[in-house]
């Protein structure tokens, strides 16, 4: 499936260190600048997000985790094909500015 306007979709992944911050900025995007949806699979023509560490990934123990790179506030997201490239991007910076506002992100 493709998007005339950018083509295929594709996988953002973003290590928000904590499960809770993973779970705030997920809210944001869905909520607040409607980037996406949370869901517990990424298989979808829509923008879908999840935190992995506590869906996907939650029958790994810790240290399998841990081995395959996965924090507890890994949100991997499936960017659709749904609307235009700066459309989606500045629902995603949108969120992220929101966040730092909150002190939740380094401004970096």
């Amino acid at each position: 499936m493709a998007n005339n306007g950018y083509g295929y979709g594709g996988l953002l992944c973003l290590d928000m260190e904590t499960e809770e911050r993973a779970n705030r900025l997920m809210n944001l995007l869905q909520n607040y600048s409607q980037f996406g949806f949370m869901a517990v699979s990424l298989g979808y023509y829509e923008t879908l997000m999840s935190c992995s560490g506590s869906s996907t990934s939650s029958e790994l123990n810790n240290e399998e985790k841990e081995l395959a790179g996965i924090s507890p506030g890994l949100v991997r997201m499936s960017v659709g094909y749904v609307g235009t490239l700066e459309q989606k991007w500045n629902q995603f910076e949108k969120a992220v500015f929101r966040l730092q506002d909150f002190g939740l992100l380094n401004k970096n």
